[in-house]
């Protein structure tokens, strides 16, 4: 696709989401307020009526789903890295996860915003598609059932991605499966389990009808559903459907893990695991079987990178080397490499030390591990030379701190000081496929098989084989974060599992920091204006939480 192309996909894009957005919000509305309906109307009784309409409708879902991480500037790295085994917060005013008890509650920004995100966006989108696609009266629009069901099948995807992703961080909520004509004030949760019964059911008819390529990058296949199916299986004990829906993804022979170089740095110093992150290369067109999901990001491009533009991983994970001022007076400058970050989000000692116990593993070598660091600004006499050792304390936690280099890239609008690139974010990737498929091998004791496939990762880095009697839970975990390091959305993942709180306790960076977590910590809270306003009926808390 050329990028002439995908500038103007995700031009359209970000009209159709905001079309989409509008006409929801109408179509919750009483009509007693206007007496006519104007046929210009983005309502979806008006809009969804042609396939160009439901096309519309999926394009602002799609661009919905991708607000999960570029809604803003630091919602979604705050809401996955800090407070975790992998990360934690660096400069001095950033106040989450340094004090659990004062900063995680009901009324805490991040708990609302991914509630509002899957509440207020993702679900109305999906139900109306699902619900206006179903109506007999609008039959003629289709060629055939199947055309239909793959409309259905990429809004059921999305649907089920966002009930599991409710369930991962809150436990039981509220299930929506239909289109609200007007306001209701008595929602009750349903259990954690029926949550993940819910997705599954979703998905598994995403898995039939989603179609197994795509030409438009970023649009859903049946690969996406099968994985996230997979994850689904496991936290619903069904280990053995697990394995299935990830074999359907490992055997479909549509993906493979990436071997030999390719792609736009291959002919450059390097290594397969960094090219996996190098600007351009996450999606299939280079050459890159792999990816299975990805988030695109578009520079220049109206609707390109959500509301503030941009990947903002260099912001938030990179460290602030432009605070660093050498012996002579003069500070460090951004660069096209290190770009600009704020240090919102560092890694513990666990990630970027204690993990990395075998040395021939290429994801801790220098092309993917920053571990060395130079005064940078030509007007210095220290240009050029090693910084360090530093110590004081924001240096160390905020201004200077090793980071996984796969955050890096092109400058967003070729702005060094921005903080942001042009790199596209994958969601998934056939790794996790594989780590996903040991977990429920280990669950269901069939340690070899689990060995096997966390082997096939292992190989990739070069690193040491294991074998069965070493598999064990926290063993995947650290195999995960050295895969998976700032990708994989590691609050949620230790959620699920349950083990967040005995990781954090473990693993947290600061000893007086991590001291602050408590056992009911485990779920994130329910948000106090959910519960606010819901005056038809209680809203129960999750155990633990007051207002």
């Amino acid at each position: 696709m050329t990028m002439s192309t995908k500038h103007t996909i995700f031009r359209r894009l970000k009209i159709f989401a905001i079309a989409v957005f509008m006409g929801s919000t109408i179509f919750s509305c009483s009509k007693s307020l206007l007496d006519e309906v104007p046929k210009s109307s983005l309502s979806a009784e008006n809009t969804l009526v042609s396939k160009a309409g439901f096309n519309a409708y999926l394009n602002g879902l799609v661009w919905s789903s991708r607000e999960e991480y570029a809604q803003n500037d630091n919602t979604y790295f705050i809401t996955n890295f800090p407070g975790t085994d992998v990360g934690e917060d660096a400069g001095s005013e950033y106040y989450t996860y340094r004090n659990w008890i004062s900063y995680l509650t009901p009324i805490t920004p991040e708990v609302k915003a991914n509630w509002v995100w899957a509440y207020s966006k993702m679900i109305p989108l999906a139900n109306n598609i699902i619900v206006y696609a179903h109506k007999s009266e609008l039959s003629k629009i289709w060629a055939s059932d199947a055309e239909k069901n793959a409309v259905i099948a990429e809004a059921r995807f999305f649907r089920g991605y966002t009930y599991n992703f409710l369930a991962n961080l809150y436990g039981g909520v509220p299930i929506i499966d239909s289109v609200m004509n007007t306001p209701r004030y008595d929602y009750t949760r349903a259990s954690r389990k029926e949550v993940y019964e819910f997705a599954k059911k979703d998905l598994e008819f995403a898995s039939k009808w989603l179609p197994a390529t795509v030409s438009t990058q970023g649009r859903i296949v049946k690969a996406a559903a099968d994985h996230l199916l997979t994850e689904v299986n496991i936290s619903l004990g069904l280990y053995d459907e697990a394995v299935t829906s990830a074999s359907n993804v490992i055997n479909s022979g549509l993906y493979k893990l990436m071997q030999t170089r390719f792609g736009s740095s291959a002919s450059k110093p390097g290594d397969v695991f960094s090219d996996l992150f190098e600007s351009g290369n996450f999606n299939r067109s280079s050459g890159n079987l792999e990816s299975i999901y990805v988030w695109q990001i578009e520079n220049v491009t109206p609707g390109g990178g959500g509301s503030v533009g941009g990947n903002q991983a260099v912001r938030n994970c990179g460290p602030f080397l432009t605070k660093i001022v050498a012996p002579d007076g003069f500070s460090n400058v951004a660069t096209d490499t290190l770009g600009r970050g704020v240090g919102r989000v560092r890694g513990t000692n666990y990630s970027l030390y204690t993990i990395w116990n075998d040395k021939n593993d290429i994801r801790n070598s220098k092309f993917n591990m920053r571990r060395k660091f130079y005064y940078n600004n030509t007007k210095s006499s220290y240009y050029g030379k090693l910084i360090g050792p530093l110590t004081n304390a924001e240096d160390t936690l905020r201004r200077l701190y090793i980071y996984p280099r796969k955050i890096e890239g092109v400058p967003w609008n070729s702005n060094n000081t921005s903080g942001q690139t042009t790199d596209d974010v994958y969601v998934y990737r056939l790794a996790e496929t594989y780590l996903l498929r040991a977990e429920a091998y280990m669950k269901s004791n069939q340690l070899q098989k689990a060995a096997d496939d966390i082997n096939m990762i292992r190989n990739r880095a070069h690193a040491a084989p294991i074998t069965a009697n070493q598999v064990t839970l926290d063993f995947i975990l650290d195999e995960r974060a050295r895969e998976l390091l700032f990708e994989e959305p590691r609050r949620r993942t230790l959620i699920r599992l349950g083990v967040l709180v005995e990781r954090v306790k473990k693993d947290g960076l600061m000893p007086n920091w991590r001291s602050t977590i408590q056992d009911y910590q485990g779920l994130w809270p329910i948000p106090q204006s959910a519960i606010d306003a819901n005056l038809g009926a209680v809203l129960e808390q999750n155990p633990g939480y007051t207002k």
